[in-house]
């Protein structure tokens, strides 16, 4: 299994994989140990709720109160007073019956962001009104895959305002990956990546354009609403370590210099096999999970977020101290997202990693190739100047795909902007097939693709199990927001 580059090119070429220096793996060397009271945290545990006999069932209220979030005082949106929300986990073929209760003040909904359900329930285009609430309920399919998804409101023109103050939680679905004698006695921990701004979410400055023109941003980098929090893993033990990016428009680039980690699972479920990585990038909406041994010297070893251009920087430098003065615009810059940190152990030999995981399997050549070009511009039919796709912005009457039910398509999808526009589909997984021009080196199943500027992107879906009408989007949230979305309507 050798080293590669888990980056915006999906996982990157073995070629290019191979002109990266590897990082120090058998020095033998820690880095040096920090006090521990000032560089890390450990996490505040996030309420669990599991099914029980089969049946995962809760009351999810969303209302505005004050959080406290890396020491600061903010006024932000929670599920049930919790940012993250509470965990839901549940089994294929388990019944979930979730009551939601709107206490916001403004609509919402929600999406299950990685399930695969019917989009009758999965459905965006519900409004569940101030001072309402709305039971969603749903059996998860017995052929369902062990998956790290998220629930998150998808209300159309609140949905950035609304994840970027605080909605979001994590949902886990068990399934045959976790069977894996490996991976059962694998530890586990998970990290809901957020950035914050205080200045906004305090209530004291407005967005500015430029911001939601770019997606916002926050100048405070989390995981589990805290700064630099400690993942602990046993000596000569084995972690999974969780990953989603909850944020309305941060790119992570993430890496763990001096100690190996393995990639193991994307958005939509397992790869073949446990693969080394350099860098992890995960866009907005993206998930990943990652297996760590605990092999080397005891310490402390910080998870990086490593600077991301997502098309505006060197615009934002120019402008020197007026950007500083918009509240949602942040420069890239390295920061350290939480610490793995090593504690004592019994064992005296390492727990292996398992040699396979759950096969992927090609799906076949497709039927029908459709094109999808992003780009930002006027839609006259709309009377909308924003984001566009194929030069049509957003709207809640037009069907702008019609697909067959079990059939498989490409979709090129083509970035004409100069800045990134992560791609989302909801309800059905895809694969990626080639990005501007070159294969991927193994397959894997996602719902959501980094897609980086003048970018071309092949996926490879089947639309299957599930007819209605759902949407793609970029997953930009102010970018959805302002038009970059489109309906398909899966027909029998």
């Amino acid at each position: 299994m050798k080293r590669r580059q888990f980056n915006r090119q999906f996982v990157g070429s073995l070629a290019a994989a191979a002109s990266v220096p590897l990082l120090s793996q058998c020095d033998g060397k820690a880095p040096p140990k920090k006090d521990r009271n000032n560089a890390a945290k450990r996490s505040p545990t996030i309420k669990r709720i599991s099914s029980v006999e089969g049946l995962l069932e809760l009351s999810l209220t969303a209302k505005a109160q004050t959080q406290t979030i890396a020491g600061e005082s903010l006024k932000l949106l929670a599920y049930n007073g919790q940012v993250p929300g509470p965990i839901l986990e549940a089994r294929a073929g388990d019944t979930v019956r979730l009551t939601l209760i709107n206490a916001l003040g403004n609509p919402t909904n929600l999406h299950y962001h990685g399930l695969h359900i019917s989009p009758e329930v999965d459905n965006v285009f519900r409004e569940v009104a101030e001072g309402e609430r709305y039971t969603y309920e749903f059996q998860i399919p017995e052929t369902h895959p062990a998956v790290t998804g998220w629930y998150h409101p998808h209300y159309h023109l609140k949905v950035a305002s609304q994840v970027f103050d605080g909605l979001a939680g994590p949902m886990i679905i068990r399934g045959a990956l976790d069977d894996i004698p490996e991976i059962k006695q694998a530890e586990e921990a998970l990290l809901v990546l957020k950035d914050f701004e205080p200045k906004l979410q305090g209530g004291g400055q407005t967005l500015s354009p430029l911001a939601k023109r770019w997606g916002r941003e926050g100048s405070l980098l989390t995981a589990n609403a805290q700064r630099n929090p400690v993942v602990d893993i046993s000596q000569n033990g084995l972690l999974r370590l969780r990953l989603i990016n909850a944020s309305a428009s941060r790119i992570y680039q993430l890496q763990l210099p001096e100690h190996p980690w393995f990639l193991m699972a994307t958005d939509r479920g397992a790869i073949s096999e446990p693969t080394e990585i350099e860098t992890l990038m995960l866009s907005p909406g993206e998930r990943a999970e990652l297996l760590i041994p605990g092999s080397r010297e005891p310490g402390d070893y910080e998870i990086l977020s490593l600077p991301y251009d997502r098309g505006l920087s060197e615009m934002i430098e120019s402008m020197g101290k007026s950007a500083e003065q918009m509240p949602g615009i942040e420069l890239p810059k390295k920061t350290a997202i939480a610490t793995l940190q090593y504690r004592p152990s019994d064992r005296t030999e390492p727990l292996p990693l398992p040699t396979q995981l759950i096969p992927v399997e090609s799906l076949p050549e497709p039927e029908i190739s459709r094109e999808f070009v992003l780009d930002h511009g006027i839609d006259h039919s709309a009377k909308s100047t924003g984001f566009i796709i194929n030069g049509q912005s957003f709207m809640m009457d037009r069907v702008n795909t019609r697909v067959r039910l079990n059939q498989v398509e490409d979709w090129h999808i083509i970035n004409r902007a100069s800045m990134a526009h992560p791609f989302h589909l909801h309800t059905n997984r895809f694969q990626v097939i080639k990005r501007n021009g070159k294969p991927e080196p193994f397959r894997a199943w996602k719902n959501t693709v980094a897609i980086g500027s003048y970018e071309t992107v092949i996926l490879r879906v089947k639309f299957e199990d599930f007819a209605g009408r759902t949407v793609y989007h970029c997953h930009i949230l102010d970018h959805e927001d302002q038009g970059m979305m489109g309906i398909v309507d899966i027909q029998t």
